[in-house]
């Protein structure tokens, strides 16, 4: 894994007018995601407005240049922000054309382990550079796939799937709802489902269903949990429910799964 050096990283607000910029071009990458408010920045020779999901991109030599005016009537604007540089940086850039602006889904996992890279800079020691150059890996992998994701997402209605989506995947170990999953797209429960199933071919439930069956075989495989533990642990409630739906998918009950291991 080749090593990244992090610069700064954080998460800022900015609730007073603001610019950053290199008039002569950029000395390392930087990676920013506005996650509240808006700003303008310079995407390919034109200055954009920036929204919320929106990604932006940048390597060593791109000009840069970022605007903040909360007098519009946009009193904060709230982002992520890493600047780096090293071989492991220049690694991740080489391996695809990068889009300068892309629009991802609201991406909790992302976010969380951007959080992790923000506390582990803050120490007095600028961070351990052994757990940096790992967690940032993570982060450019998990934008990569942000990125790819987003070409589903690209019209209004698939773009409301894939938060869909993303938060069926982050719940699915808990007791969700139709209401939740819609509620949290700002859609109505018929209208989300159809939209869904639309989308991936497959329900709402279902596709919980495979995420939480998927995750019983992870500890069936590798855990001591009892039957009745693993049927809570990976959202399936009671036992009875859990040998019903394995069995129906699979042929065979849990417990001779684990046995046939």
């Amino acid at each position: 894994m080749n090593a990244i050096q992090v610069l700064f990283s954080d998460m800022s607000k900015h609730g007073e007018p603001f610019r950053h910029q290199f008039a002569n071009g950029l000395d390392a990458y930087i990676i920013r995601l506005q996650i509240e408010g808006n700003c303008q920045a310079l995407v390919e020779g034109a200055l954009e407005d920036i929204g919320p999901g929106d990604m932006l991109l940048f390597q060593p030599g791109d000009i840069y240049d970022l605007r903040i005016d909360a007098s519009e009537g946009k009193p904060f604007s709230g982002d992520y922000y890493i600047y780096g540089t090293g071989p492991g940086m220049r690694e991740w850039w080489e391996r695809r054309q990068r889009p300068t602006r892309t629009k991802i889904a609201e991406n909790n996992r992302l976010t969380a382990v951007w959080q992790q890279i923000v506390q582990e800079k803050r120490r007095l020691d600028g961070g351990d550079p052994d757990i940096l150059t790992p967690l940032v890996w993570s982060l450019l992998l998990l934008i990569d796939r942000a990125i790819d994701d987003s070409r589903e997402g690209s019209s209004p209605p698939a773009y409301h799937a894939l938060r869909m989506r993303h938060y069926i995947e982050e719940h699915a170990a808990e007791a969700l709802t139709l209401e939740q999953v819609a509620r949290y797209t700002g859609l109505s429960v018929s209208r989300a489902v159809a939209l869904f199933k639309e989308q991936y071919g497959i329900s709402i439930i279902s596709y919980a269903q495979q995420l939480r069956l998927a995750r019983a075989i992870n500890l069936l495989e590798h855990s001591p949990l009892s039957l009745e533990q693993i049927a809570a642990e990976s959202g399936l409630g009671s036992y009875a429910y859990f040998h019903r739906l394995f069995r129906e998918r699979y042929g065979m009950s849990p417990g001779a799964y684990r046995r046939g291991r």
